[in-house]
């Protein structure tokens, strides 16, 4: 079957099951997952949905997301579109609501791995009601800003480790100069696309927000002084750009309630911007210069000093911190870094994480032989845990189980551990982008001691990560009671393996791919507190 054909097929298996184009009330995608919203939730089949063999776990949270996985997803997305649009063109008839799906697994199979999916789908939901606060929705709102940046992120930074390769080699001198600027024209004006995301995510319009976002990278600041220094263009970055378009909405909103409908189109935009410019010109790039500064320094000096230390607590909790929906805070701390350094030091160390959740599967394979369905779940989900996407494996492996969970937190924090090592005697490993985890990250690898030392480091991590994972998992993940509880056949019933075709994908957490990140996304990387990044 053509890539085409194949990407059709599993968008015209997945529109049905989610209510037909009737209940489709909006489409978009981020780094790993198809997130859709729906006029009628109570039309999805879930379980049958997670049956399609290109679908790797569903989401429910402030849109429904369906984990298709980095590459598929931007592909099957178009083909989705063109579905749906045909579909309201001929008006079907909704499609039958979850009774119609397949019988669910008998009360006998306790231990099997859509039981599994359940619980994680449970564990979801309670930290999504736990999430729901005031500053966690910020923190969403605030990755719903960068995650649609990451694609742009990720090309660019996979074209500046090629172009430092080729100059390092001395190869193709006519090119570089080529390469160098298709890398760094984004990035040299990334504060617009921030701005002009930020004015959306909070409202307002988002041209405005990008205007005076613009302001920040504009070459004639340098002819200003403030506070007392000459201002240099781009000072502030993405924090200044993210403050100044908020700034900018708060302002138009002012203007849409105060200003006479016949002067709107002429006073609201020139007010947003001479206004919001003016405190951006002599108040936030200084201030947002000043903490982006300190930002970089911290991090230089947590590395430096801390060393294994501080990799080992920052790879062990970075999971715990997924849970309670605080990760998201990082990302524009890895987008600052990325425009003041070129790469972000702390992503290598995070995606550690992940390398422990794939030690701890393959632990959890071999201490359940006798439980065909969850090691089926683990086969299928373990291609995916590699490339960095690792929803299926915490959600329908590890955190149901509970201790294992625990376990693959310690092998990411030993694999981490050693990237910080590394880190605190001179040769720092860094990622030019955000989203990506596992071995997809490194085609974005960038360090100070060469591409070949960068890349050692890295991959000695990921292999110290899986090990720790799978021993820490293998002797200390399982007890009498749980060893007496899942090692049991679980076979399900003919019927059921007729209907499925396969063991259905556990059930992923919420939001953005990427650790971070994003999405992730990484990563994905909308973004929800509830979300583990399809960088993990």
């Amino acid at each position: 079957m053509a890539p085409e054909d194949k990407n059709r097929a599993t968008a015209a298996a997945i529109l049905p099951l989610v209510g037909g184009a009737a209940n489709v009330a909006s489409i978009a995608h981020c780094m790993t997952r198809l997130r859709l919203g729906l006029h009628d939730r109570s039309l999805v089949d879930d379980e049958a949905l997670k049956a399609v063999p290109a679908v790797m776990g569903v989401v429910e949270d402030d849109t429904y997301q369906i984990v298709l996985g980095p590459g598929t997803v931007a592909r099957v997305t178009p083909q989705f579109e063109q579905l749906v649009e045909e579909g309201r063109a001929t008006a079907p008839e909704p499609a039958a609501g979850p009774g119609a799906g397949p019988a669910p697994a008998p009360d006998s199979a306790p231990a099997s791995a859509e039981e599994l999916a359940a619980q994680g789908a449970a564990i979801k939901a309670r930290r999504k009601a736990k999430n729901a606060t005031p500053f966690k929705l910020f923190l969403r709102r605030i990755a719903n800003i960068f995650v649609p940046l990451i694609p742009a992120l990720i090309g660019c930074g996979i074209i500046a480790g090629l172009n430092g390769l080729l100059v390092n080699l001395g190869w193709l001198p006519g090119v570089t100069p080529a390469l160098a600027a298709m890398a760094s024209g984004f990035m040299a004006l990334i504060a617009v696309f921030v701005g002009h995301n930020t004015a959306k995510e909070f409202g307002g319009t988002p041209i405005l927000g990008g205007a005076v976002a613009a302001i920040i990278v504009f070459p004639g600041v340098a002819n200003i002084d403030a506070f007392g220094q000459t201002l240099s263009p781009g000072q502030g970055g993405v924090l200044g750009a993210l403050g100044a378009a908020v700034l900018a909405v708060y302002v138009e909103k002012w203007c849409r309630r105060w200003v006479p409908e016949a002067l709107d189109v002429l006073v609201t935009p020139t007010l947003t911007v001479l206004i919001s410019g003016l405190v951006t010109i002599f108040g936030l790039m200084y201030v947002a210069g000043e903490v982006s500064s300190a930002i970089g320094t911290f991090a230089d000096w947590l590395l430096s000093n801390g060393g294994a230390g501080a990799g080992f607590v920052l790879g062990g909790l970075f999971l715990p911190l997924v849970m309670l929906g605080l990760h998201q805070a990082l990302i524009p701390i890895h987008t600052t870094l990325i425009e003041q350094q070129g790469y972000t030091v702390l992503l290598p160390i995070l995606a550690m994480a992940g390398a422990g959740q794939v030690g701890a599967a393959v632990a959890v394979y071999f201490r359940l032989p006798r439980n065909e369905s969850i090691r089926r779940t683990v086969k299928s989900a373990l291609p995916a845990g590699l490339l960095g996407v690792g929803e299926p494996l915490i959600y329908g492996v590890s955190l149901p189980l509970g201790r294992p969970f625990v376990t693959a937190c310690v092998g990411g924090a030993f694999g981490a551990g050693f990237v910080g090592l590394f880190n605190q005697l001179g040769d720092t490993v860094g990622s030019t982008a955000i989203g990506p985890s596992g071995w997809a990250l490194f085609p974005l690898l960038d360090g100070n001691h060469g591409l070949g030392s960068t890349i050692a480091i890295y991959a000695g991590g990921l292999l110290i990560g899986y090990v720790a994972g799978f021993v820490a998992t293998y002797f200390f993940g399982f007890g009498k009671d749980l060893l007496a509880e899942f090692n049991v056949s679980q076979e399900p019933a003919p019927s059921t393996v007729a209907a499925h075709g396969n063991t259905p994908a556990a059930t992923a957490p919420a939001g953005p791919d990427g650790p971070a990140g994003p999405d992730s996304d990484g990563t994905d990387p909308g973004a929800s507190p509830a979300k583990a990044p399809a960088g993990v």
